[in-house]
């Protein structure tokens, strides 16, 4: 349970001097045995700054004692509070009992930021499965010079060869036009070959009507396709802009690497990319394949990637049955949140990653989501058990819990948010009787306030770990 380092202390001092006492000529080195210095912690253990991550419950204890709303629900209040304008909703419950232990506005639905990705979660496992991995394909039809490229999913390939246990880079284009290349040196043909990309198992908008455009412009979001490099962006290192036509990106990076891969042998790659969809009866010629879904969960959790998340829930809605729009996403987040049992009521879903402020969830809704993760037998809701940022060390909590609010380090795991008039927290957290705690706290309406405002969530956060509260 690693929780931080221990500061040193000597105990030497009363030593030293009672050794100024002994006659001279005394063999001080014979007399006086110089004890090892003993540490001592000036710092309460919890407190510390850790220095690896403590591992997720292994599940809630039902024997350890609830929090006392009556004791539970001041320390909230005064910990939510903040200078500036907006206010906070919350709930936070108990885990294993789903009891109720603070109440401030949970039920009432508002804007969530990128909590809504919380749901997202669930209903990709759900419905995905944890394990299930998206394949993107080469195929070929009647015209044996025309190789498409057909996404199925994956926003998150390489340009590079596949790279086994990674997250970005798992499925590589380099190594799909290399196992396409020896596929055509099998065969008869010879000459130019041209590249297709099909990005057809999505339909409608690539750009939603409920994001702001100025969001767009400042590269929150861009247009979302089936397949895309870096998870949308334009550099391997995670650096630049998301790309303004993912898939197309993706076809020039096949294009590129197909024309390294048949060098020297009898074939010319044309220089242009085309686009349309694959014949049905055309033929796989190479297969790579992403992540698992569990692990693309992750990596959208950890970084809050809006890309990633729009691009899971069209996912999810071909998986079920519906189109792959941003229509069809929603409506499959949503369905699947109603199976799960989290209650609707009041709940609008205008996208999947929670940039839009079209938006509505309550905060109640939220921690039923995260409750879900933290404690389902379903093996596959399980499987998002470590995608929440561990405070002050993993993903979008690494700054955070670092100076202020420390003792919540290690132990807060949560879900962040931001919109420019709202913070959101929603995540998980062992209260210091080790009862495991769900908590959602939402504030609206921030006006200049944003930091003093996520201060306050995540001091609320930092007292359900190291509150008894009875």
């Amino acid at each position: 349970m690693g929780r931080g380092f221990r500061v040193l202390t000597s105990g030497l001092l009363a030593v030293v001097f009672a050794a100024l006492a002994v006659p001279a000529g005394f063999n001080l080195a014979q007399a006086i045995e110089w004890p090892e210095p003993e540490p001592v912690v000036s710092t309460p253990a919890a407190q510390l700054p850790p220095i690896e991550v403590d591992p997720p419950p292994a599940g809630p204890s039902g024997t350890a004692p609830l929090p006392d709303p009556a004791a539970l629900t001041p320390a909230l209040d005064k910990a939510l509070a903040f200078d500036g304008a907006g206010s906070f909703s919350g709930t936070v419950s108990d885990a294993i009992s789903g009891e109720v232990l603070y109440n401030k506005g949970g039920a009432h639905p508002v804007i969530p930021a990128s909590n809504l990705k919380t749901l997202t979660a669930v209903a990709a496992l759900e419905s995905l499965g944890a394990d299930r991995r998206l394949s993107t394909t080469v195929k070929r039809g009647s015209n044996p010079g025309v190789l498409y490229l057909v996404g199925g999913g994956d926003a998150l390939l390489g340009a590079g060869e596949s790279r086994p246990g990674a997250v970005w880079g798992e499925a590589g284009l380099a190594t799909l036009a290399a196992q396409a290349a020896g596929k055509l040196a099998a065969s008869d043909y010879t000459g130019e070959l041209t590249v297709v990309v099909d990005d057809s198992l999505y339909s409608g908008p690539a750009i939603s009507a409920a994001w702001d455009p100025g969001d767009v412009k400042n590269g929150e979001i861009a247009p979302v396709y089936p397949l895309a490099l870096y998870a949308g962006r334009e550099q391997a290192d995670g650096g630049g802009d998301l790309a303004a036509d993912a898939a197309g990106l993706a076809g020039a990076a096949f294009r590129d690497a197909l024309a390294q891969a048949v060098a020297g042998k009898d074939f010319t790659v044309a220089a242009a990319v085309g686009r349309d969809a694959a014949p049905a009866e055309g033929t796989v010629l190479a297969e790579v394949q992403s992540a698992p879904v569990a692990d693309q969960v992750a990596y959208m959790m950890q970084n809050s990637d809006n890309y990633v998340a729009e691009v899971l829930a069209r996912n999810t809605a071909v998986a079920v049955g519906k189109p792959g729009s941003f229509g069809g996403g929603t409506e499959a987040v949503r369905e699947a949140a109603e199976r799960l049992g989290i209650p609707m009521e009041g709940m609008v879903l205008a996208d999947a990653s929670g940039l839009s402020m079209k938006n509505r969830v309550s905060p109640a809704q939220l921690a039923a989501a995260v409750t879900l993760i933290a404690t389902a037998q379903d093996a596959d809701l399980r499987a998002g058990i470590g995608s929440l940022p561990v405070a002050g060390l993993t993903g979008t909590l690494s700054g955070r819990y670092v100076e202020a609010n420390s003792g919540g380090a290690g132990l807060v795991r949560a879900k962040t948010g931001t919109l420019n008039s709202v913070t959101s927290l929603s995540g998980y957290v062992a209260s210091a009787d080790g009862r495991l705690l769900v908590f959602a706290f939402v504030a609206n309406g921030l006006s200049g306030s944003i930091d003093a405002a996520r201060t306050a969530a995540d001091r609320a956060a930092t007292v359900l770990a190291g509150c008894g509260c009875r």
